[in-house]
Order: C-alpha cells, then sequence, then structure tokens
C-alpha cells in the first residue's frame, strides 16, 4: 500500500500532571501505534485541544490550572471528540463529577495499559459507529420511500445513516456515547434494557461494568432530547417510549 493510501495513526490528547505517570501512558500507547501528545495542565490541555488533531481525549482528574472536569466541560462547549477521564482509585465525586461534565468513560489509576487500550478502543468504535441494516428498519413509523434511515418518535427524528438527530426540526448535537445510547434504544422502542445490556451493547464491556455511566449518559441525553422521552422503569432500568 502507498504511503498515501496508510491511514494516519489514531491521535490522542494526553492531559496529565504526573510526569511518570504521564510518560509512562504515552509510552504504552504509543507502543500500540497511537499518535500521543501531551499537556502537564488543563490549561496547556486546552491549547493543545484548539489546535486540533484529536480524535481522543485522555484527561486526568486532578490538574493544576483547570482541572479535568472543567477541562472538559470546556471541550464539550465545542467539540463532540471522545473523552476518557482518569479518575485515582475511582473516586466517586471524581467519576460522576466527570461523567456529568461529558465524559464518555472512565479509568482508575493506577491505569493497567490493557483495561486502558481496550477502553480507548471502545470508544473509537462508538465514534465511528454505524447502525446496522436490521436496526435502520425499526421504528414506529414508516421511513420516506427509498431512504430506510430515519426512525420517527413524535417530534424526535433520528437519520441512522447521516447519524444526525433532531427534535422539533432543530439539530441536537450528541456525543458517540450518547448517540449510541439513543440508537440502541431506538433498536428496541417500548422494551426495557438494563443497565447490564446497556453497558455490553453501547460501552462494549465484556464484564460486568460501573452503572453509574449508565445512569449518568442516560441524564444527559435527556438534557437533550426531552426528560419524558427515555421512561425509568425502577429496579429494571431504561425504555424509550414510542
Amino acid at each position: 500500500m502507498a504511503d498515501g493510501d496508510t491511514p494516519a495513526p489514531v491521535s490522542i490528547l494526553l492531559v496529565e500532571d504526573d510526569e511518570v505517570i504521564r510518560r509512562s501512558v504515552a509510552l504504552a500507547l504509543e507502543r500500540y501505534g497511537y499518535r500521543v501528545t501531551s499537556a502537564a495542565d488543563g490549561l496547556t490541555g486546552l491549547e493543545r485541544f484548539r489546535e486540533g488533531g484529536h480524535d481522543l481525549l485522555l484527561l486526568d482528574v486532578m490538574l493544576p490550572g483547570l482541572d479535568g472536569i472543567g477541562l472538559c466541560r470546556r471541550i464539550r462547549e465545542t467539540s463532540m471528540a471522545p473523552i476518557l477521564i482518569m479518575s485515582a482509585r475511582g473516586d466517586a465525586l471524581d467519576v460522576v463529577s466527570g461523567l456529568e461534565a461529558g465524559a464518555d468513560d472512565y479509568v482508575v489509576k493506577p491505569v493497567d495499559t490493557a483495561v486502558l487500550v481496550a477502553r480507548i478502543r471502545s470508544l473509537l468504535r462508538r465514534a465511528v459507529y454505524a447502525p446496522t441494516a436490521d436496526r435502520t428498519r425499526v421504528g414506529p413509523e414508516p421511513s420516506p420511500a427509498g431512504t430506510g434511515t430515519r426512525l420517527v418518535f413524535g417530534d424526535l427524528v433520528i437519520d441512522t445513516a447521516g447519524l444526525e438527530v433532531a427534535v422539533a426540526g432543530r439539530p441536537v448535537a450528541l456525543a458517540p456515547t450518547e448517540l449510541r445510547l439513543l440508537l440502541e434504544f431506538a433498536a428496541n422502542p417500548g422494551i426495557v434494557l438494563d443497565r447490564q445490556t446497556l453497558l455490553r451493547n453501547v460501552w462494549d464491556y465484556g464484564w460486568d461494568g460501573d452503572s453509574r455511566v449508565v445512569d449518568l449518559c442516560v441524564q444527559r441525553l435527556r438534557r437533550k432530547i426531552g426528560a419524558e422521552r427515555v421512561e425509568t422503569v425502577r429496579g429494571f432500568g431504561y425504555k424509550l417510549r414510542r
């Protein structure tokens, strides 16, 4: 294959203030073929992000200048790029704050390389996710003739080919995980999906994961498409109202 046809390596922006951790994580990711740009504080990380060209962001929570939660919020103002936060010991407040700020997932420090790479690969798959042909035909109303790609739930319209969402005719910007979660609900309208099913199908977890990532992603999705559209079935899970 000619050099011009070779896909560019995935670019990751790593923001971590601990030099030892920053270097070790960058080296580990580079061994897996990723291109890593590093920053040692939140403000520098924001500058690097604004330079563009990053496919995924890996943010520590405790950063000088601008912490990882604030950095995540600033990034989400203009970008839906996948964001993975690193939390010391999986601190509940760090995790919840990061997910509420718009992060897609988290890993616990010290970071296990195999787990980190698995989470990165999962996030990147979500970022380029396209639904299957079967899913494009699911919906309470028929799609326009010849398209077969629109799911319509009242004034909520999901274009499964263009991966675009609109509510009452207004485009809604969704992060990759939010979009994939909505597509999973839309593929199963009116069916209750438990948290472990969602972790498996949306987050690609092959093991029991932290259900908080589901709950907080549902909260973010509700804020964007309307709280009444995703119903909580207490003790069981969630469902998209028809």
